[in-house]
C-alpha cells in the first residue's frame, strides 16, 4: 500500500510557517558551500577537482591504464556520471577533454586520440567518436591507491565507493594549475615546472618552514634550484621582476604578464617581417588574429600592413610592416599594449586545506601540504604492507608446521571427521593456518616447497623489520617521500622533451610610451577649429584660408590652426583648467563638429580660452585678468581625464586671460589703461598650479597683452593696417621696469585695440 498523500481530515491545512529570510540564507548557504566543496576549487593534495578525480578513477575502475588500449570516452563519460558524478554528460566529457589538451594542460592527465580540440578554439569532436587513456602522469596520481593510501566515502547513490583524494605522487595542483569560480570565491592557479616543484618540495623537507623566497629559484644561488615561475603549455615570455613574483608566491595574490614570442625574419633587400612563435596561455588564436585584423582595418595599427596565420601543427603568425624602416620593437609594443599577444596570468591560490577548508595559500604551505599528504601515504601504504606480511608469515608458519609434520596432518585429514578443529589443537594453530593447510594441494608436497617456504618467511621477516624501522623513525620517512619525489624529478626532468621549460623570462624592453602612442595613431595632417560658443572640428588637410568656415547662426571663429591626428590638442579655460584632446579623436570637419562640453567636464559658467597644438619643449605664460601670471611647463600641464588639470587658480570676477608662449629674455605687459611696463623674463616665476604673481599693477581694468621678446632685437607691434614698428633697448628705456609696476602709457603709434598684434 503506498503512502496516504491526502491532507488529514481534521481541517488543518498542514502549512508550517517558515521565515523566508532564514530558510534563504539556509538553502543559499548550502547551495555556496557545495559549490566551493565539490565542484569549484581544487583539494591542495593532489590538485584535483571532484570531477577530475572521478574521471581519473573511473578510468582506473575500467582498468584503462597508460599501456592498456585506449577506450570509447563515452564509455568513460557513462561510468564517470552512472557511478561517481551525477552531473551532465557534456560537462563531464568537456573535464576530460581538457585534461586532455597539451595546450592547456602543462602535463597532460589523459592521453587522446582523435579530435580533442585546438588551440584556435575549435571543440572536441563528440565523445562516440574520441577515445582515451591515461597518461604516466595519472598513474602516479593513483601510485598506491590499492594499499589503503587514502580514505573512500560512497558514492552518491551508495553503490558504490569513491576515494575523497588520491595518493598524488606528481605535484599536480602546481604543476598543471587550475582555475574554477564558486560562490563568493574563485581560484587560479598558472601551471609550473615539475622538475622546478620538486627541487623547491625537496629543498622544504631539507629545511621545514623556509620562506617563499628561499623556495623560488635565485640566480646567485643557481645550485639551489627552486621554482623560476610559472612555466606555461604554450610557452610565452613572462615580463615580471623578481621582486613582485616573490610577492605573488608569499601572499598567494596576484599575476605574471606573459608575452608572445616572436623574432624578426628578413627577407632581404633591408626587408623583414615578424613571425610570432608563441602566443600567451589561453588565449584563442583565431581570436586574436581577428582582433589584429579588426585594429587595422580601424586603422589602430599604422606600422602594421597585414596580417597571416602561417600555422600548421606549430603556432606562426606572420606580420608584415607597413615599410622597412619601421621599428619593429615599437610595432610589437603597440600590439601587446592592444592585444592579447601580452596577458595577465592571474594568481589566486585559493584551494581546499586538508580537503575541507577553503583557503588563499602561499607557495610553502601549498607544498608543505603537499608533503605531509605523501608522508601520509607512505604511512598508511607501510601499514597496509606490513599487515599483509603479517597474514602471510602466519600462514607460512601455518604450512612450516605441516611439513614437518606432513604424515600425522595427511591422517588427520584422511581419518578425522572434523580436520580443521583436530589439526588447530593438535598443533596450536589459528583458523588462518588451519585453513591454508586444508586449501593446499597436493603437488605443493614436494620437498623443494619447504625450502622455499623458509626463503620466503626469511624475506618477509626482513621487509617487516625494515617498515617497523621506517614508520618508527620520522627522519627515514621523510628520506623515502624525498626519494619517491626524486624519482618523480627523473622522470620529468628539464632534460626530457615534456619536461623541458617552455616559458621564458625577460625584461620588457623600456620603450617609449610617447612613442608607442603615436606607433598607435595614423599620421594625418588636420586643421582644428574651435568656434565662440565651444564647438570643435578636426578639418583633413592643413588650409590657410579659413574665411570659407561655417558656422551655427550667432557664432564665429574663436581659434583655428593647423596639427598632426597624433598630436595632443591642449585646451584652456577661462576657469584656469587645461584639458587634452588626441588629434585622431576630435570630431570630423562635415557639419559643425561637437561641443567641447561633451568630451571634457567643463564648468558651466566657463569658456574655452584658447586652443594649441602640445610642445613638450615649450613654457608658457598664464596671465588672469587682474594680471597675475606664472610661467609654467608645457610637459605639467597634459591632463589625462575628461576632469582635466586646473593649473590656475583664479576666483570670480577674475579670470585666466592669456596663454603666451614663452620666448627671449624679456616681458612686455600692456593693459586695458594702455600702459605699458617692460622686465626681465626672469621676474616671473615657474610653477604647476598657482595663483601667480603680479605682472602690472592697475588703478582699474586689467591686462590687455603680453609678448615676450629679446632685448637686443627690441620689441616689435603691429598696427591695424600691417605696420611693423620696433622699439630697440635705448627707444624702450622709459618703460624698463620691475614686475608689478604701473607702467608708462603705451609708445607712440601703439595699436588701439591694445594688442601687439594689431
Amino acid at each position: 500500500m503506498g503512502k496516504n498523500l491526502l491532507p488529514p481530515e481534521d481541517g488543518g491545512d498542514n502549512i508550517i510557517p517558515v521565515d523566508l529570510k532564514s530558510a534563504l540564507e539556509e538553502r543559499y548557504l548550502a547551495y555556496a558551500l557545495s559549490t566551493i566543496m565539490h565542484r569549484a576549487l581544487p583539494d591542495v593534495r593532489d590538485g584535483l577537482k571532484p570531477v577530475h578525480r572521478r574521471i581519473i578513477h573511473a578510468m582506473s575502475e575500467m582498468g584503462i591504464r597508460p599501456n592498456s588500449a585506449f577506450k570509447k570516452c563515452a564509455r568513460i563519460v557513462g561510468d564517470v556520471i552512472g557511478k561517481f558524478h551525477p552531473h551532465g554528460d557534456q560537462s563531464v566529457y568537456d573535464a576530460l577533454v581538457r585534461l586532455a589538451q597539451d595546450f592547456s594542460q602543462r602535463y597532460p592527465v589523459v592521453d587522446g586520440q582523435g579530435n580533442f580540440g585546438n588551440i584556435d578554439g575549435d571543440a572536441a569532436a563528440a565523445y562516440r567518436y574520441t577515445e582515451a587513456r591515461m597518461t604516466e602522469v595519472a598513474a602516479l596520481l593513483l601510485e598506491g591507491i590499492d594499499q589503503d593510501a587514502v580514505d573512500y566515502r560512497p558514492t552518491y547513490n551508495e553503490e558504490d565507493d569513491e576515494p575523497v583524494v588520491l595518493p598524488g605522487a606528481f605535484p599536480n595542483l602546481l604543476a598543471n594549475g587550475a582555475s574554477g569560480i564558486a560562490v563568493g570565491m574563485a581560484t587560479s592557479i598558472p601551471p609550473h615546472n615539475a622538475h622546478e616543484i620538486c627541487d623547491a618540495a625537496l629543498y622544504l623537507i631539507k629545511n621545514p618552514g623556509a620562506p617563499v623566497e628561499e623556495l623560488l629559484a635565485d640566480p646567485a644561488h643557481p645550485e639551489r634550484g627552486g621554482i623560476e615561475g610559472p612555466d606555461l603549455p604554450t610557452g610565452g615570455i613572462i615580463v615580471e621582476s623578481r621582486a613582485s613574483m616573490i610577492e605573488t608566491y608569499r601572499t598567494g595574490r596576484g599575476g605574471f604578464r606573459v608575452r608572445a614570442r616572436w623574432e624578426q625574419e628578413d627577407l632581404g633587400r633591408g626587408g623583414y617581417q615578424i613571425v610570432i612563435t608563441e602566443i600567451p596561455f589561453q588565449v584563442q588564436k583565431s581570436r586574436l588574429i581577428e582582433k589584429i585584423a579588426e585594429l587595422l582595418i580601424a586603422r589602430k595599427l599604422p606600422l602594421l600592413e597585414d596580417v597571416r596565420d602561417e600555422s600548421a601543427e606549430d603556432v606562426r603568425i606572420v606580420l608584415v610592416p607597413k615599410s622597412r624602416t619601421v621599428d619593429a620593437t615599437l610595432l610589437m609594443e603597440s600590439l601587446f599594449k592592444l592585444t592579447e599577444l601580452e596577458s595577465r596570468i592571474p594568481l589566486n591560490m585559493n584551494v581546499l586545506s586538508q580537503g575541507k577548508v577553503p583557503k588563499v595559500m602561499a607557495l610553502n604551505e601549498v607544498l608543505t601540504e603537499w608533503l605531509d599528504h605523501r608522508r601520509e601515504v607512505l604511512v598508511r601504504r607501510s601499514q597496509f604492507r606490513l599487515a599483509a606480511i603479517d597474514r602471510r608469515l602466519e600462514i607460512l608458519g601455518g604450512l612450516l608446521v605441516a611439513y614437518l609434520n606432513l604424515d600425522e596432518v595427511i591422517r588427520i585429514i584422511r581419518e578425522e571427521d572434523e580436520p580443521k578443529q583436530v589439526l588447530i589443537a593438535t598443533f596450536s594453530l589459528t583458523d588462518n593456518q588451519a585453513e591454508a593447510i586444508l586449501n593446499m594441494r597436493l603437488r605443493n608436497l614436494r620437498k623443494l616447497e619447504e625450502f622455499e617456504i623458509r626463503k620466503e618467511h626469511e624475506t618477509l621477516s626482513a621487509e617487516k623489520a625494515e617498515i617497523e624501522s621506517l614508520l618508527a623513525s620520522e627522519e627515514k620517512l621523510w628520506q623515502t617521500v624525498a626519494w619517491e619525489i626524486g624519482e618523480v624529478k627523473k622522470k620529468y626532468a628539464k632534460a626530457t622533451e615534456l619536461g623541458r621549460r617552455r616559458t621564458s623570462f625577460a625584461n620588457a624592453p623600456e620603450a617609449d610610451l610617447e612613442a608607442i602612442q603615436q606607433a598607435m595613431i595614423e599620421k594625418e595632417p588636420i586643421t582644428v577649429v574651435v568656434s565662440e560658443k565651444g564647438w570643435i572640428r578636426a578639418l583633413k588637410g592643413h588650409i590657410s584660408d579659413t574665411s570659407g568656415l561655417t558656422f551655427k547662426e550667432g557664432d564665429g571663429l574663436k581659434v583655428a590652426f593647423p596639427a598632426q591626428t597624433t598630436d595632443k590638442i591642449l585646451l584652456v579655460t577661462t576657469g584656469g583648467k587645461v584639458y587634452t584632446l588626441g588629434g585622431d579623436k576630435l570630431p570630423g570637419g562635415r557639419g559643425h563638429g561637437e561641443p567641447i562640453r561633451i568630451m571634457v567636464d567643463m564648468e558651466n559658467d566657463q569658456d574655452v580660452l584658447t586652443a594649441f597644438v602640445h610642445d613638450p619643449a615649450r613654457k608658457l605664460i598664464l596671465a588672469s585678468t587682474a594680471g597675475n601670471g606664472f610661467i609654467v611647463p608645457e610637459n605639467e600641464i597634459i591632463a589625462n581625464t575628461r576632469k582635466g588639470k586646473q593649473v590656475m587658480n583664479v576666483g570670480m570676477p577674475d579670470e585666466a586671460k592669456l596663454v603666451i608662449p614663452v620666448t627671449g629674455d624679456h616681458v612686455a605687459v600692456v593693459g586695458e589703461n594702455r600702459k605699458l611696463v617692460v622686465f626681465p623674463l626672469a621676474q616671473i616665476p615657474e610653477m604647476t598650479r598657482g595663483k601667480g604673481v603680479r605682472l602690472q599693477r592697475y588703478k582699474d581694468g586689467g591686462v590687455s597683452d603680453i609678448k615676450c621678446f629679446s632685448i637686443a632685437d627690441g620689441l616689435t607691434w603691429e598696427d591695424s593696417a600691417g605696420r611693423i614698428f620696433t622699439r630697440n633697448k635705448d627707444e624702450l628705456l622709459e618703460w624698463l621696469g620691475d614686475r608689478a609696476a604701473s607702467g608708462r602709457p603705451v609708445p607712440k603709434g601703439f595699436p588701439r585695440s591694445g594688442k601687439f598684434a594689431g
